[in-house]
Order: C-alpha cells, then sequence, then structure tokens
C-alpha cells in the first residue's frame, strides 16, 4: 500500500490531517502512540477546528519534532530542526499559501466541506513527503528514532 493510500484509510478511519501525518511517521518507526495521537487531535481543522493554521502543516511540523526534537533532559536541541521547519513553511507558503491566499484551513478550503475531500488527501501526501525528504536531506534515518 502506498502512502496515498494509508492516509485515505487513515482520514476514513476518521483521523485528521494531524493525526494521518503523525501515524504515517509511527508507522515508519514501526511504533504505535495512541496518546501522541489523541493529542494531535488538538491540531485538527486548523488548531481546534478554528479554521486557523493548516493540521498538515502543524502535523508534519510535529513530525520533525519527533525525529529531531529533544525529549528527555540529558538530551541536547536539535539545531537542524529550527531549519527543517522553516525550509517546510517556506515550501508551505509557497505551494499552497500563495496560490490560496494564506496557509489557514480557511484560505485552503473555505466553508466548503466538500473542497476538504477534493483538496486536503493530496495536501497531506505533498506535506507528508516533504518532511520526509528535509528528514533524509538532514541525515536522519526514518526508520527509527535517532535519539
Amino acid at each position: 500500500m502506498d502512502d496515498l493510500e494509508q492516509m485515505m484509510e487513515f482520514k476514513a478511519q476518521g483521523f485528521s490531517c494531524s493525526q494521518v501525518i503523525l501515524k504515517m511517521a509511527l508507522e515508519m518507526q514501526g511504533k504505535e502512540n495512541p496518546d501522541l495521537i489523541r493529542a494531535m487531535q488538538g491540531l485538527a481543522g486548523g488548531l481546534g477546528y478554528t479554521g486557523d493554521v493548516c493540521g498538515a502543516l502543524t502535523g508534519a511540523v510535529c513530525m520533525l519534532g519527533l525525529y529531531a526534537g529533544r525529549g528527555l533532559p540529558e538530551e541536547e536541541d536539535e539545531p537542524r530542526l529550527m531549519f527543517m521547519i522553516e525550509d517546510l513553511l517556506k515550501w508551505f507558503k509557497q505551494e499552497y499559501g500563495v496560490p490560496c491566499g494564506g496557509i489557514h484551513c480557511e484560505n485552503l478550503v473555505g466553508q466548503d466541506r466538500k473542497k476538504v475531500a477534493e483538496i486536503c488527501p493530496n495536501l497531506i501526501a505533498a506535506t507528508y513527503q516533504r518532511a520526509k525528504e528535509l528528514l533524509v536531506e538532514n541525515g536522519f534515518d526514518l526508520s527509527a528514532s535517532d535519539r
């Protein structure tokens, strides 16, 4: 099953864009973390269904943090994380923000819920792919957490 098919399956199960991206990232690592997936629902629909920043984007930022973030007191900050986030944001703004007038859910899909099914699957897949590319470009092993 390819990434898009897997994402569509997760969406059909009722997971939000942010949750789908983190579920995919955890699967790459061979892990499950229902608590993390629950927490990701707070980003759904543009920060808690407010129509704010796109959940695919915030989910992808969290995916980068899953690989490069600091999780224990003895761990050092990973300087590449902020650069990867900056690159992801720059890419997302160019790909989606400029053509749609912003990076908020309300800019991307507006109030028409039918547009969600049209726009979101490819947007999620492209954003997830870009996050994977950034991780690989920065030397991260996608099959396991480097920490």
